[in-house]
């Protein structure tokens, strides 16, 4: 199952094309200014039906030596033996359909698994190697430490993508407490975006519980799951079916709150579908979707076969 936390990890590069970029300056690659960036299919799935996905991938142009490539973003939180061979196909397909230079990124945010992610690994036989993966790693080993509260104001990205990386680092909660004071300073509907981020790239790293007393500080402007959760754990304390039930409704409330923040429309059987569903897991689905979300009609776009099936399971429970 996909956790919370991987999500997080390669979704920034969805939100800000240009955190790659920068970051990777930062740390002395040479890589020129992004021109333009654009999401692209993330299926790699080949007609023998073994379903193969990335977890980002993003056409990049640049005004310099690179000019266009792909940037193949893998958010890795353990070590996986199987992950190189993937990592392999996936440069060799997408290079093959797009004709377009492949670079793999895996972003990690333990030392340990960055170490090993970043490992050349050899295919071929002994005496030659007929082909090489080489990802470039960015986690706590190199992502830098935004502990300033003016530097992580000046790109937001980056200093929540520190926070990630560094999230099990003895200095999570300085780079927190500079995050949270930069949030303070943007548009409501970014802070709240890049606040959920942060959360579920945190995940149960001791980090976490450091992340939700700083958003109880002003849970009036920081509307992100922490603060749902606090809200909710206040109210039905001591109840449990209660307090379900308004984690809940108050996930279904954020789903139709972040769509109208982003101006789009939606329609009443939209609605009536979303506080309809009992499922948090799958209103967290939706919650993701409606973060880039061009209409409300497409958050049921993949999400539908899981609402339809948790609806018939609650059914047959009934």
């Amino acid at each position: 199952m996909v956790s919370s936390s991987h999500e997080a990890m390669h979704r920034l590069f969805q939100h800000d094309h240009g955190v790659f970029t920068r970051t990777a300056r930062a740390l002395g690659y040479p890589f020129s200014e992004l021109v333009d960036a654009s999401l692209m299919p993330t299926d790699c799935t080949t007609p023998d039906a073994l379903e193969r996905r990335i977890d980002t991938l993003l056409r990049v142009d640049t005004h310099g030596s690179e000019g266009s490539f792909l940037l193949a973003v893998e958010a890795q939180s353990a070590k996986d033996p199987d992950k190189p061979g993937s990592w392999a196909y996936y440069a060799a397909f997408l290079r093959e359909k797009y004709d377009l230079p492949v670079l793999l990124v895996v972003i990690c945010n333990d030392r340990r698994t960055a170490a090993w992610a970043a490992r050349p690994v050899d295919f071929g036989v002994p005496q030659w190697s007929t082909l090489t993966v080489r990802p470039l790693v960015l986690g706590p080993h190199n992502v830098p430490v935004v502990t300033d509260p003016d530097v992580a104001r000046d790109d937001i990205p980056l200093a929540t993508l520190s926070a990630i990386t560094h999230s099990k680092d003895a200095n999570a909660g300085a780079i927190l407490k500079a995050l949270a004071a930069a949030l303070k300073t943007v548009d409501e509907d970014d802070a709240m975006i890049f606040a959920e981020l942060t959360e579920r790239g945190l995940g149960k790293t001791p980090a976490a519980a450091t992340w939700r007393k700083i958003m109880a500080a002003d849970l009036s402007f920081f509307r992100s799951e922490t603060a749902q959760k606090l809200r909710a754990e206040g109210r039905e304390a001591g109840r449990d079916e209660g307090r379900d039930e308004g984690r809940t409704e108050g996930r279904a409330e954020d789903v139709l709150l972040l769509l109208a923040q982003r101006d789009i429309a939606i329609s009443d059987s939209v609605r009536e579908r979303v506080l309809a569903c009992t499922d948090f897991d799958v209103l967290e689905g939706l919650f993701i979707r409606a973060i880039r979300a061009t209409s409300a009609e497409e958050l049921f776009d993949e999400a539908a076969p899981t609402a339809a099936r948790a609806e018939g399971a609650s059914d047959s429970r009934a």
